[in-house]
């Protein structure tokens, strides 16, 4: 039975995940009221939104999650019957560097939105739902073979993937302790529009656009599993209006690259695209000190939403990154914007001055 909402909180709105998720909902959910609280930290940008912000059905609220108090207001003022929390801190070389800035957002932010949705629904849980966005690097590392499935045990390996399973374990605490109506996503890789040039796809658009070298770490064998975000927020739809509650569903993307494989087929697209010569932008291919505690292989297994829900992704690899590259050369005055003052200084300290 599909479930129907009324009010909807979404946490992080305005950022990459969080900004398809929040169109997504504002467009296909009319006579639905949308919330989007966001603190609005360096990856928060209203301008993600600009093309839905006057939607009648659409709030912004700016705000801290570990806030309590902002929350029982919220709660309170918009009557909100089912919570989509997708803010989080995301970027696991950031995590490196700030590990206490992941527990405070992940688990302490997690952990006060659940208390709040807790005491303002009052036990009377019927039609509502607490719905948490995490990530496949929760179950650590795997070798050259097997997937990720809901059955997997956790073994995170960064502080980043360590906050996000410890916000996911309070999610099943409340869950199991309280009886909170609850349900957890765990995604592979993201990548698409809005994506903040931090992570390696937009990072690198963002390098080729202006000849800079591209950072890979080690010898860019890591494998990852890749998901276009527009795929992963209509699986989210679909797991909150018909997912079982208590239940975790895993969404993948069914395309494992190598690092190195991606950045390849980046350059050669782009090359295309901007009129160069084949090639040249391999040339700008460098190779890093690894990153500490980093993943081999990440590959989820998402038989449990293709059969219980009928999900499975419609973007294949290659066509999802041409959008993804025509999405950032049309708008180079969102890139420009994203790319200059602390995020430079943070870029700088992360890479060196030489890739900047």
């Amino acid at each position: 039975m599909e479930r129907k909402h009324q009010s909807i909180l979404i946490t992080g709105g305005a950022g990459f995940i969080g900004s398809h998720l929040t169109r997504l909902f504002v467009n296909k959910y009319p006579d639905t009221q949308i919330v989007n609280l966001d603190k609005l930290t360096y990856a928060g940008n209203l301008k993600n939104l600009k093309d839905i912000d006057q939607r009648p059905n659409y709030h912004f609220e700016k705000g801290d999650i570990c806030d309590g108090e902002l929350l029982k207001k919220l709660f309170a003022k918009y009557k909100f019957d089912g919570v989509l929390h997708c803010a989080a801190e995301s970027h696991v070389d950031r995590s490196i560097s700030d590990p206490l800035a992941f527990v405070k957002t992940n688990v302490l932010g997690t952990a006060t939105l659940l208390n709040a949705a807790k005491e303002n629904w009052q036990n009377n849980f019927e039609g509502k739902l607490f719905y948490h966005i995490s990530t496949d690097e929760v179950y650590g590392s795997l070798g050259n073979t097997g997937y990720f499935t809901e059955n997997t045990p956790y073994d995170p390996r960064s502080p980043y993937s360590a906050s996000k399973a410890s916000s996911d374990h309070f999610v099943r605490a409340y869950h199991h302790t309280y009886g909170l109506p609850t349900i957890i996503s765990n995604c592979s890789n993201n990548y698409g529009p809005y994506h903040f040039p931090e992570k390696l796809i937009p990072l690198c658009i963002n390098n080729i656009i202006h000849n800079k070298p591209l950072p890979i770490y080690g010898e860019g064998l890591n494998i990852r599993d890749w998901l276009f975000v527009e795929d992963h927020v209509k699986a989210i739809d679909l797991i909150f209006h018909n997912g079982k509650t208590g239940e975790t569903y895993n969404i993948g993307g069914h395309n494992e690259w190598k690092n190195i494989d991606i950045i390849r087929e980046l350059c050669k697209q782009m090359d295309k695209k901007l009129g160069r010569h084949p090639g040249t932008s391999e040339k700008l291919i460098t190779y890093v000190k690894d990153r500490a505690g980093h993943d081999l292989r990440y590959a989820i297994d998402a038989t449990k939403l293709s059969k219980e829900l009928g999900w499975k992704p419609s973007v294949q690899f290659e066509e999802g990154l041409a959008k993804t590259i025509d999405w950032y050369l049309n708008n180079e005055e969102w890139l420009e914007n994203v790319t200059s003052g602390a995020y430079m200084k943070y870029y700088e300290e992360m890479y060196g001055g030489d890739y900047v």
